[in-house]
């Protein structure tokens, strides 16, 4: 599949950004469907991941935390009966 099919299949499409230029910075606006659709507001941190396919994920979450996480989960699975013992 190539990358035109890709992004032409995707019922994900929401809209468009523009970049423009904010004091020294650079920025974009975001539609507020988009916002409403990423669960964001003004004001909120979120985290942009640079995606293989030459795309950018934009997520509230944050993807280091998510990996702590995945690796805490393993940790609580293999030690299930000394944290339960701890936890009494």
């Amino acid at each position: 599949m190539t990358a035109h099919k890709k992004i032409a299949a995707d019922p994900q499409l929401v809209g468009s950004v523009k970049l423009k230029k904010i004091g020294n910075s650079t920025g974009f606006i975001l539609p507020k469907e988009m916002m409403a659709r990423l669960n964001i507001a003004t004001g909120d941190t979120f985290y942009a991941t640079i995606m293989p396919e030459g795309g950018i994920r934009l997520t509230p979450f944050d993807p280091k935390f998510e990996q702590a996480m995945k690796v805490a989960r393993r940790g609580m699975k293999i030690y299930r009966n000394a944290l339960a013992e701890l936890a009494k």
